[in-house]
């Protein structure tokens, strides 16, 4: 695929769909009570996820360093988890407040998927990075409820580009180029110089996040939904 070539929201999702890795539904189940202990707004020691999962330590250690999720891992240098699946601890450019309590996010994609992880109602603040405009979004478990402006944008990197290998590489590849735009006009212009991203809609990516979420997290997702009802 070369830097020119258009690329589809459908060829897009084939091509994470081949790339990203679906974990076993134990795994699923780790990476939810994870994402749930981060979202406590500190950063998150394994022997609190031991606690939190009921494992012992030296399981759980070994766990969050080689289940297939190890890459979305971001620790800290005394061991914490800072973040995971971009679902941060730490200041970052994308605040995410659920809940009472800031947190903030790798990309401003990860915005849009981590609710319904989370199950919680998330009010979300980003900077367009071509004019600098304040964009102001509240996004539920089932759909983005309010968008400020309306006609949001969001850039994402064409497929290929990512390098999955880590958290940090993940960022650095990834997550630096995904932002929202205060208009399409505005994402264009940016994308002009930036020919690795393909822009979607603010509706494309969120249908996009919902497969996402389908394809990591869907039997854990689906197991949370049937003890609800």
């Amino acid at each position: 695929m070369t830097r020119n070539e258009i690329v589809t929201v459908e060829e897009m999702w084939e091509s994470v769909a081949r790339s990203f890795p679906v974990p076993l539904a134990e795994e699923q189940r780790v990476g939810i009570v994870l994402l749930r202990e981060l979202a406590g707004g500190k950063p998150v020691a394994v022997a609190r996820l031991a606690e939190a999962l009921g494992a012992s330590l030296p399981a759980t250690e070994t766990l969050v360093r080689n289940w297939a999720l190890a890459p979305l891992v971001h620790f800290g240098d005394a061991g914490e988890i800072r973040g995971f699946h971009g679902l941060a601890a730490v200041p970052m450019s994308h605040r995410f407040a659920i809940g009472g309590r800031t947190l903030w996010t790798w990309c401003a994609y990860d915005t849009l998927f981590l609710p319904e992880l989370l199950g919680q109602t998330a009010a979300v603040e980003s900077s367009d990075p071509e004019t600098g405009q304040l964009i102001r979004l509240t996004v539920s478990p089932d759909r983005v409820e309010t968008a400020e402006p309306a006609d949001v944008a969001v850039s994402m990197v064409r497929p290929g580009a990512w390098d999955l290998t880590s958290a940090l590489r993940i960022m650095t590849s990834a997550c630096h180029h995904i932002f929202f735009f205060a208009s399409r006009a505005a994402g264009e212009r940016w994308r002009v110089k930036h020919a690795d991203v393909v822009l979607l809609s603010l509706d494309e990516a969120f249908a996009f996040a919902k497969r996402f979420n389908a394809h990591v997290f869907g039997a854990e997702l689906a197991r949370r939904r049937a003890r609800a009802a």
